[in-house]
């Protein structure tokens, strides 16, 4: 009985001891993850998302640094992010950001700024990652930061402060070839901030100053200097206006005139054909209006209560002769009785 009931406990231990073995052989991993497995320190197989199964003890995932940002809110209730690092089993196949500390560099004219970026990568290569570097992320901090430095310090402070899409793009393409042996695909690079000394940042605001009044007194200028332009066309346009009108109605008054001299003149040939054909029976039409003519220069002459004209007909049969015509027009005037 004691041996019976021995092996049914070593019977029972190795089921429980398989069951365990089979438990801890399972391994889930998830979605856009992988677990690198070594076999007594050797490179066995990579566990890719799912259920997988290992020899327990002999097995064991590869432990690999990671770091990524956590947010805490310090004593004045800001929230800061801070860097932290530990060991992982799991490694992250999905795009990572890596917010860089900010760190001091000089530029080209011996001007030093403070400066810190964004970088966004992504493992490729879970392999390389794992054992071509010793420290993935650190190895990527130091060359970024290195590479940064060698790229400010070939510029000057205002191409500096003015040419961050030239300074991404080459920090971009040399981490992208270096990391690319660790099995990292560098897909871009921000750069937050670029902070100059103090100096510096209140002689910029001094001179931003100057030139927003510099360009508020052009504009101020070239508005008056609009404005009188616009006032001096108007002022010429309205003297055009008014010197077309003038012409216009100097045209029309004289138009006017002439319409009303030749009706004049029309009558006047009228009244003359009249005369003519009245005085023709009796008379001579040309002394008649010869007599007339000199009747209404006399009457003109003696016009006005001051002037005082003696005249003296040189030939007393002219003016006989155009009473005469005169008196034979009417036909005489009827003696009186």
């Amino acid at each position: 009985m004691q041996i019976n009931d021995l092996g049914v406990v070593l019977l029972l231990a190795l089921i429980v001891f398989i069951i365990v073995i089979i438990t801890k052989g399972i391994v889930i991993v998830k979605q856009a993850q992988v677990i690198i497995i070594e076999r007594f320190g050797k490179y066995l197989q990579i566990l890719t998302p799912g259920i997988n199964w290992i020899i327990p003890i002999m097995d064991k995932p590869h432990l690999m640094e990671w770091r990524e940002n956590r947010d805490y809110m310090d004593g004045s209730g800001r929230v800061r992010s801070v860097p932290i690092t530990e060991m992982r089993n799991v490694i992250d196949m999905r795009e990572t950001v890596y917010d860089l500390p900010r760190q001091s560099v000089i530029t080209k004219d011996n001007v030093g700024i403070e400066i810190n970026a964004l970088l966004y990568f992504q493992i490729t290569d879970p392999i390389n990652a794992a054992y071509k570097v010793e420290s993935l992320p650190t190895a990527i901090e130091k060359l970024t930061q290195t590479t940064l430095r060698n790229i400010i310090g070939e510029m000057d402070l205002d191409q500096t402060l003015t040419s961050r899409e030239i300074i991404k793009s080459k920090l971009q393409v040399i981490l992208d070839e270096a990391t690319n042996k660790w099995g990292v695909k560098v897909n871009r690079v921000e750069l937050q901030d670029i902070i100059p000394p103090a100096a510096i940042r209140e002689a910029m605001e001094k001179q931003m100053k100057a030139e927003r009044d510099r360009r508020a007194m052009v504009t101020e200028a070239e508005g008056t200097k609009t404005a009188q332009i616009l006032k001096a066309e108007a002022v010429r346009e309205s003297e055009i206006k008014k010197a077309e009108g003038m012409k216009q109605a100097a045209i029309l008054e004289a138009e006017g005139i002439s319409e009303a001299k030749i009706k004049v003149a029309q009558a006047e040939a009228e009244a003359v054909k009249i005369v003519a054909s009245t005085v023709a029976q009796s008379s001579n039409p040309a002394s008649y209006m010869i007599s007339l003519k000199y009747i209404e220069a006399l009457t003109k002459m003696t016009e006005g209560k001051d002037n005082k004209i003696i005249y003296m007909p040189y030939e007393a049969s002219n003016v006989l002769g155009a009473v005469a015509a005169i008196k034979d027009l009417t036909g005489g005037v009827p003696a009186a009785k």
